[in-house]
């Protein structure tokens, strides 16, 4: 991928909206993501995530991991968790995997682009070049999206379209040099 011109973002062709802060514990902003959220033969694990700085009127939240880079002409999605409360403010570490421990009451993750629900991590093809996963929260002005869990990502980010208040992203790199 390095000798090609790099996807754009998705967000870049929505209407722009206020952005607030993601950080987390376990990934940087344009740092190489850790093993741990490298998809293998026993899964994954999904990263902290933490957020601050979500404007007034927020009722819920939606968090989302996508890959542009991905060899498929419509990149690759790693997570969607949507319908978190209005009050949390953080993921904890495998909210998105294994049991969903921490994953806040009245959750629900959309499948994402393995056909499953919960975090899958990245796994670009051996030789690829490195990819990005941007990590998204969505501020929505909706205490309940409307999508039934398992929805896939494309039917989740319509309906958000129209309820995102501001949005903040943390992007991470991984590189599978095979």
């Amino acid at each position: 991928m390095t000798d090609r011109a790099r996807p754009p973002v998705p967000y870049d062709f929505l209407p722009p909206v206020p952005g607030f802060t993601v950080t987390s514990t376990d990934i940087a902003d344009g740092a190489v993501l850790a093993v741990d959220h490298v998809e293998d033969e026993h899964g994954s694990v999904s990263p902290q995530l933490s957020w601050t700085g979500a404007p007034a009127g927020t009722r819920s939240y939606a968090v989302t991991c996508y890959d542009p880079d991905a060899p498929t002409g419509s990149g690759f999605w790693h997570w969607v968790v949507f319908d978190i409360p209005g009050d949390v403010t953080e993921l904890p570490r495998g909210a998105g995997s294994g049991d969903f421990a921490g994953l806040p009451a009245g959750a629900k993750h959309g499948r994402n682009d393995y056909n499953q629900q919960g975090f899958g991590g990245a796994a670009p093809p051996p030789g690829h070049g490195p990819h990005r996963y941007i990590f998204a929260v969505h501020a929505l002005d909706v205490p309940v999206l409307g999508p039934d869990p398992g929805a896939p990502p494309a039917f989740v980010g319509f309906n958000m379209f129209s309820h995102t208040l501001a949005r903040g992203l943390l992007t991470a790199t991984y590189e599978n040099k095979g």
